[in-house]
């Protein structure tokens, strides 16, 4: 199959011609005709299945092939919501060029840059609004944009902006919408918390479910390093200087464990940014354009800040810490084997994330290789524990060793509250490896800091993808994520001087 048999104009065609795309992928080749037929669309893929032109060309089509009235100006007929500023800009690149033989014109509305030239842009008129929520909610109480005139509505990423607490924002958006409009919701996962809001915007839609939730990509190489306590940052420079890594996305938990990171690796000589929800809008942008163009190396970046990297050719993630969401993982490993490349994904496991590994082999279905034979093996009693899903290994150059098992401890889990609004273990996995010999620490005072924050707040401090205040970031209730034990060891506290 290719475009042409999915009955898309002339003009898209030659603007797809000219992106060197041939042939649909199979969310793009099972929405856009459903799309076009004017259904509503419940559609789950993985990330970089190309879910954005699935979406994005049927509306162009849709909305090209009604032309205004002579005199009348450009009213908003299309609304992108996304959760964050990096993913709505990148939509925004992709509906300008595959519209750019029509007449329609597309604005991005986000927060953490100033809002005059988007309200000017407003003026001129626009056919097609991609945002995120908290800074269109702003225009839409100050009047600079009307959406009584929405004919379609897309969720993009719904099941973060949910698990960010976005739900009523999402809610009084769509209340100031007309109630006879066509809505598409694409997500990554499809957890059961999302079903309810789904329920109430859908009308009869048309399911299109690529890969199950718990799926990774079959091209992805997947491997986990078991690591004695504080040695993430020995073990990642160490990786680092196999010059076949010639790029890698770094993932940590927290924003100042991105920044932490960041650091270790200059230090080291090795080219690193890092991005986040404290780093200015142009910081973060610039930071990813250097990552693409390969003046950066590494990219350390929270999951929220990662939203919106699309990158064809990422041979390599590397799971600094592992989330405490399994869902997640399939997300973080989902940026690289995209565009029919092979990739490798690469985990960092302290004892006390063993059960977040647990729960991740589950979802997944299968034991994710261990790499032996490094010169930081974690402690003998952890790395005895049973591996529930088998003892796969997948041993360094040179080396064999045979499979283990292992099990999580009753007092792994200790988790508190980190900065992007999740649970995590321990903090030392992002400490330098001098702090893992210290002794007890003082509370995180900011641990507790706004989700809002890593998703990028407006100019006027209003975050443009919020969390509600609730502590995990999620305001459905999630329960996979698993719960603090009693009696936490103070010691696992990490000193407010990190």
């Amino acid at each position: 199959m290719n475009f042409k048999d999915l009955k898309l104009d002339p003009n898209i065609l030659k603007a797809l011609a000219k992106q060197n795309y041939t042939e649909p992928t199979p969310i793009q080749a099972q929405s856009i005709p459903a799309v076009l037929a004017g259904r509503d669309l419940l559609g789950c893929a993985q990330t970089g299945t190309g879910k954005t032109a699935a979406f994005s060309l049927p509306i162009i089509q849709l909305l090209s092939r009604e032309p205004r009235k002579p005199g009348a100006g450009r009213r908003v007929r299309a609304l992108i919501l996304t959760p964050t500023r990096e993913l709505a800009i990148q939509i925004m690149d992709n509906v300008k060029a595959y519209s750019q033989y029509t007449d329609l014109r597309a604005v991005v509305i986000v927060g953490g840059v100033p809002q005059k030239p988007q309200e000017r842009a407003l003026q001129q008129g626009a056919d097609i609004v991609i945002a995120t929520p908290g800074r269109l909610i702003d225009l839409i109480h100050q009047k600079h944009i009307d959406l009584q005139h929405i004919q379609m509505l897309v969720l993009d990423e719904a099941d973060r902006m949910l698990d960010m607490g976005f739900i009523h924002d999402v809610k009084r958006i769509i209340a100031v919408m007309p109630k006879r409009k066509q809505t598409l919701f694409f997500s990554a996962t499809m957890p059961p918390e999302i079903s309810g809001l789904i329920q109430t915007l859908l009308v009869n839609p048309v399911k299109v479910e690529v890969t199950p939730v718990s799926s990774t990509a079959e091209r992805i190489k997947q491997s986990v390093y078991l690591l004695a306590a504080g040695s993430k940052l020995q073990m990642l420079n160490q990786l680092l200087q196999d010059p076949s890594i010639e790029s890698a996305l770094v993932f940590t938990r927290t924003k100042r464990g991105a920044d932490r990171v960041a650091r270790a690796l200059k230090k080291a000589n090795i080219t690193a940014e890092a991005i986040h929800g404290d780093k200015s809008q142009n910081s973060r942008q610039n930071a990813l354009n250097h990552f693409k163009n390969g003046t950066t190396r590494i990219l350390v970046a929270t999951d929220i800040a990662a939203r919106g990297i699309d990158i064809d050719e990422l041979p390599y993630v590397i799971n600094f810490n592992l989330p405490n969401i399994p869902e997640t993982y399939v997300h973080r490993i989902g940026r690289t084997g995209r565009a029919g490349m092979s990739g490798s994904a690469i985990s960092f496991c302290e004892a006390d994330e063993l059960p977040y590994l647990k729960d991740i082999e589950k979802l997944i279905g299968k034991a994710i290789p261990e790499v032996k034979g490094h010169d930081y093996p974690m402690e003998p009693q952890a790395a005895a524990a049973n591996r529930p899903l088998g003892n796969s290994t997948a041993n360094r150059p040179g080396k064999t060793q045979a499979g283990h098992s292992r099990k999580p401890q009753a007092g792994d889990a200790r988790k508190g509250r980190t900065d992007d609004g999740q649970q995590r273990g321990k903090p030392k996995q992002d400490r330098a490896p001098k702090a893992a010999a210290s002794g007890a620490r003082k509370p995180d005072r900011n641990a507790n800091s706004s989700l809002k924050r890593d998703a990028g707040g407006d100019s006027k401090g209003h975050a443009n993808d919020k969390s509600k205040g609730h502590g995990n970031g999620n305001s459905n209730g999630r329960t996979n994520r698993r719960p603090k034990p009693s009696g936490a060891d103070p010691r696992n506290k990490v000193s407010s001087s990190h």
